[in-house]
């Protein structure tokens, strides 16, 4: 069965490709879903509009990304944590500590765009990226310090 993809589909193709899938595939997922429709002579003209669409949006969403990612530079946050010796902490800074620290900071990002691979488990200074679009990423730095409180109570 060949398909028109109206979106991006991991391991089978992008917006607008017409691809061959399974008859299954793509009856019982890929149309129900509308991630694509069924490639007639009438929906790949249709398609080729969609694909000017699409190139305008995404020039659009990058530039806006850009702009955005202007904003992200310089930005710093600092996280104290209780840690015990060789510097472990008791815990971890997550990207949804990271995301609510941004939001505090008047940054809307959704957590899932920070690409943090570990949550952070030792004090330290790092870089971590965040995805805006596919071709623009910025980089934050985060700093992980011991709390001075847990020091002191010994």
């Amino acid at each position: 069965m060949e398909v028109i993809l109206k979106e991006d589909v991991a391991q089978l193709g992008s917006r607008g490709d017409v691809v061959k899938v399974a008859e299954g595939y793509g009856r019982n997922f890929l149309l129900p879903k509308k991630l694509a429709i069924e490639a007639t002579a009438a929906n790949k003209a249709v398609i080729e509009q969609m694909k000017a669409s699409a190139v305008r949006k995404s020039a659009k969403e990058k530039s806006d990304a850009e702009l955005l990612s202007k904003q992200y530079e310089g930005v710093s946050l600092t996280f104290t944590r209780k840690a015990g010796e060789n510097d472990a902490l008791f815990g971890s800074v997550t990207s949804s500590d990271i995301a609510h620290e941004l939001e505090g900071r008047g940054f809307k990002i959704d957590r899932r765009k920070i690409e943090l691979h570990q949550p952070f488990k030792t004090i330290g200074e790092y870089s971590v990226p965040i995805k805006l679009h596919k071709e623009v990423t910025a980089n934050i730095k985060v700093t992980v310090v011991k709390d001075a409180t847990a020091e002191e109570a010994k």
